[in-house]
């Protein structure tokens, strides 16, 4: 099987549906997995990749959260547990622009160290990586929706964690994923970026934003590239998706052709926008271009301006 080369993206995960209603016996099973989040970090070994737990672990005493992510490849169960009421040794703050760097750690796993999912999702297999975006993406779902929508009423996980209900009135509420496009435009040989005002100085990205409720995504292409940036759009074509968990995003990744280089910005959101030839985004994407960063890798961006500079 072709892995997707985006980040989060790989579909490896057998999630199970039909199982989740019996995730509470699945988790004394000798077999299966835990892995920790702490405040919406998960657990990263010191030599690399996920810290999994057995169900015997001390560190899951303070389990706040439950989600059954799935199955693993031998059929064994996974779980994501918040813990984040448990005693940590905070790291020093650290920053790398927008990304938190610092790392918290908790005396009953010397072995690991909660990291920010943002700083380590390159360094993740496929699979761990598809696992750690589902239970940051699950778990902050569950913090910011603890309330009926229809009546107010502090709602109850179930069915493994993929729904919350209401013993009040009998609601069941669902997890909330926002589709979002994030646009390649380009005008011969040069594409369009653009910079947001809250981005470190020096960063640069594709032009993207929220879809809007009952718009198809080619409209919502074309509607942000003119709000945004002035520029008419022609055709539209979808190239790949990202799950992007920070919140609860859907990243979907699409080429469209401008039909205008003339560029009349919207303040409220971009603080600048230009056109790079492929010469010049080449010299971004290798980090020498003297006023412009590259893309982060692991972000669609990245992966969408990749494809491009290759024809492909």
């Amino acid at each position: 099987m072709e892995i997707d080369t985006v980040t989060f993206s790989a579909g490896l995960l057998n999630r199970r549906d039909d199982l989740r209603k019996t995730s509470d016996a699945l988790q004394t099973t000798p077999e299966a997995r835990f892995l920790p989040v702490w405040s919406f970090k998960p657990l990263i070994h010191d030599t690399g990749g996920l810290a999994m737990l057995p169900q015997t672990h001390p560190l899951l005493q303070h389990a706040a959260m439950t989600v059954f992510l799935g199955l693993d490849g031998t059929g064994a169960p996974l779980f994501a547990v918040d813990v984040s009421k448990a005693d940590i040794v905070a790291g020093e703050e650290s920053q790398e622009g927008v990304f938190d760097t610092s790392e918290q750690r908790h005396e009953s796993t010397p072995f690991a160290s909660f990291r920010d999912l943002k700083t380590v999702m390159t360094d993740l297999t496929p699979l761990e990586a598809e696992m750690a975006s589902t239970a940051r993406a699950i778990l902050g779902w569950h913090k910011s929706h603890k309330f009926c929508a229809a009546c107010g009423t502090q709602s109850e996980a179930a069915v493994g964690g993929w729904q919350r209900h209401c013993n009040a009135c009998g609601t069941p509420h669902f997890p909330r994923t926002d589709p979002v496009v994030i646009m390649l435009i380009t005008h011969g040989n040069s594409v369009l970026l653009g910079r947001s005002p809250h981005f470190p100085q020096g960063m640069y990205s594709l032009l993207a934003g929220f879809v809007e409720p009952g718009e198809p995504i080619e409209a919502a292409v074309r509607r942000e590239v003119l709000e945004e940036a002035g520029i008419p759009v022609g055709n539209v074509s979808y190239i790949a998706s990202q799950p992007w968990p920070f919140p609860a995003s859907l990243m979907i990744g699409c080429r469209g052709t401008a039909l205008s280089r003339e560029i009349s910005l919207d303040e409220n959101e971009l603080e600048d926008a230009l056109w790079l030839t492929r010469e010049e985004c080449a010299d971004v994407m290798a980090g020498t271009h003297p006023d412009i960063l590259p893309a982060r890798e692991g972000a669609i961006a990245h992966f969408l301006l990749t494809k491009w500079l290759a024809d492909e």
